[in-house]
């Protein structure tokens, strides 16, 4: 068995309800890594008759290949995720369940197959993937209270904060560890309250936060505002979590925050506004290293010279159209 999962909260959380709905008798292969390493499948395309589970990373262009290769060499695969997909490939060995909406997430998708057995720790994985208003319509339906969906939120922004990074030692946990934290919880409340991986996620967001907030606009118009962090590894793990925060403040515009890479090109996350979530894909997919969806999308490594072009097609994107 091989588990290949993106590390960041949807993506693991979406591995725990499954593995708590249908344990292993030993513990699969685990494939996954920072948030934006999505080209997963390239790590085990030579693999043969295995079963492969592949959640939360796209089909489109980074896996498409290696995914035909898998179901080549005899390998059984199930594929959820909510990423923009392109033509699925046509196999009986491939179970797919992609559905590239706006309000869902991977999380989701896998809480419907499982009719709401783990459906706490979907809502964690919805609050990590910035959807709040589906995690607590969730929340909602099966009567969970105020003081828990806050804590439900904070779980999940702390496990998305951990994906974020342009390496592994960014990062205060490998998603593959932090995984296996998060595996003896059947109820994230309990992980909540009792998990030190959790306490330490929690003061490092807080501090990486404080410095990001305090940053000003690079650029700022109808369309949005667009950020540039330094090239720390505080900014480079807190770029996502922080492009959400931004999100949250102004939901009405579009935000992306560019942080340095060690090479210096620039990482770029995201956000298409709040209240009209389309957009981020089609911007982020003009650039070689881009993609993501409707709502969320990033770019892995631009080139600073095309800081100026991406303003401008950033602008272009989400400037609200005349009437």
């Amino acid at each position: 068995m091989i588990d290949v999962f993106n590390g960041d909260a949807d993506g693991i959380c979406a591995l725990h309800q499954l593995r708590l709905a249908y344990p292993l008798p030993e513990e699969a292969t685990l494939i996954t890594g920072v948030k934006r390493d999505i080209a997963l499948l390239r790590q085990i395309e030579n693999v043969r008759n295995s079963s492969v589970t592949v959640l939360d990373i796209s089909l489109d262009n980074n896996n498409r290949e290696s995914l035909v290769k898998l179901l080549a060499n005899g390998c059984t695969i199930f594929y959820a995720d909510h990423h923009y997909a392109g033509e699925v490939p046509v196999s009986d060995r491939l179970t797919a369940h992609i559905a590239p909406e706006p309000l869902l997430c991977t999380s989701l998708i896998i809480n419907w197959l499982l009719e709401d057995k783990y459906a706490p720790w979907a809502i964690v994985g919805a609050f990590g993937d910035n959807l709040d208003e589906s995690a607590c319509q969730l929340g909602q339906r099966l009567g969970i209270g105020q003081d828990e969906l806050a804590r439900l939120r904070e779980t999940g922004i702390l496990l998305n904060y951990n994906g974020y990074g342009a390496a592994l030692d960014d990062l205060f946990f490998h998603p593959a560890e932090l995984f296996r934290h998060v595996r003896p919880y059947a109820n994230p409340l309990d992980f909540h309250a009792n998990s030190p991986a959790l306490r330490t996620l929690r003061e490092g967001y807080q501090d990486d936060m404080r410095n990001a907030l305090a940053s000003v606009p690079l650029h700022e118009d109808a369309a949005g505002r667009v950020f540039r962090l330094p090239p720390e590894p505080w900014a480079r793990r807190v770029s996502g979590v922080c492009a959400n925060a931004f999100a949250n403040q102004r939901p009405d515009v579009a935000h992306a925050l560019l942080t340095e890479n060690r090479d210096g090109s620039l990482l770029v996350s995201v956000r298409a506004p709040l209240n009209n979530r389309n957009g981020a894909d089609i911007l982020c997919r003009q650039f070689s290293t881009g993609g993501g969806r409707a709502a969320a999308a990033g770019i892995n490594a631009l080139p600073a010279a095309q800081t100026d072009e991406f303003i401008q097609s950033f602008s272009k994107q989400f400037l609200p159209q005349s009437s």
